[in-house]
């Protein structure tokens, strides 16, 4: 059996493929196509059975998809590719150094006599909090992630870095200031409280999520809540790893009175808004039985 491949960008041929059989995978096509077009590497193509028509897996095989002898395949060219976890490493440790650099108050940003002046105890607890955050993104990203996919456009990660780092700057830069008042104890020690709790929900929802799928697969199963108390959200929403994400940040956000870390909790909010409901699509999309209570990101509104 032969098949055409054809760029989805003018309709361009790219190569013949022959001896293909039944068996073939989008995966082997991939491979076939790379070593015609070197370019063309497994990660920077996504492979359709129409030029706008959705993309495939790389489990699907010729005789699933229903693929003849003389029929087109479209290749659409992803660009230069990079791997998820080299993204998240970068995205997630710049933050630690960015925020040390202005917690030591340096003059460039401060003046040359910042760093003699008093801080308050909020500054360094707000300064624990930014660390112990971040740290344990790092720590998921190396030892609980799973990614189902490889790899992501380069560009997302100046983009990614730009937007953590930028706003980890915004908000250093105010908590860490030598005329930064700290709100009330009492406000001091709620927002603390419920950002341990937050981080904690976050954890133990990604490992949870980490254990519906086993090493090495693609598997997609509902997620549920487990024995760990804080997956319960699981019932309420499809994402609560986002939930508790926007919790941290909001709880950071009444621990400092800070007002650029609210602006940081509010465009963090927005986004993972927008991928909740396209993950919460999906997971109904893709299983029937799917509750029909639960809602993406806040529980019985969103």
């Amino acid at each position: 059996m032969e098949l055409n491949v054809v760029s989805t960008t003018g309709s361009k041929p790219i190569t013949t493929l022959k001896n293909v059989t039944d068996k073939f995978t989008v995966k082997d096509i991939k491979k076939e196509v790379y070593k015609a077009k070197s370019l063309l590497y497994p990660d920077r193509q996504a492979v359709r059975l129409e030029p706008k028509g959705k993309i495939l897996k790389d489990s699907d095989d010729v005789k699933s998809l229903g693929l003849k002898n003389g029929d087109t395949v479209y290749i659409k060219d992803l660009g230069p590719q990079i791997g998820w976890s080299t993204v998240f490493m970068a995205e997630y440790a710049g933050p630690l150094f960015v925020y040390l650099i202005f917690y030591y108050r340096p003059w460039i940003f401060y003046g040359s006599d910042a760093a003699s002046k008093p801080y308050s105890y909020v500054a360094h607890l707000a300064a624990i909090c930014y660390i112990i955050h971040y740290t344990k993104r790092v720590l998921e990203t190396l030892f609980v992630h799973r990614f189902s996919h490889a790899t992501m456009p380069i560009m997302n990660l100046f983009k990614n870095c730009s937007y953590y780092w930028g706003f980890t700057a915004y908000v250093a830069y105010h908590v860490n200031h030598p005329l930064f008042t700290p709100p009330n104890f009492l406000q001091v020690f709620v927002g603390l409280a419920a950002f341990a709790f937050c981080q904690l929900g976050n954890l133990s929802i990604h490992l949870a999520l980490r254990d519906l799928r086993p090493p090495g697969t693609n598997i997609r199963r509902i997620p549920v809540a487990t024995s760990n108390p804080f997956t319960t959200l699981f019932n309420y929403v499809s994402c609560p790893n986002y939930t508790y994400e926007f919790g941290s940040w909001l709880s950071y956000t009444i621990m400092t009175s800070c007002l650029p870390a609210l602006l940081f909790a509010g465009a963090g909010m927005y986004q993972m808004t927008l991928w909740a409901l396209g993950k919460h699509k999906n997971y109904k999309k893709e299983f029937s039985d799917y509750p029909k209570q639960r809602k993406a990101i806040v529980p019985f509104v969103i």
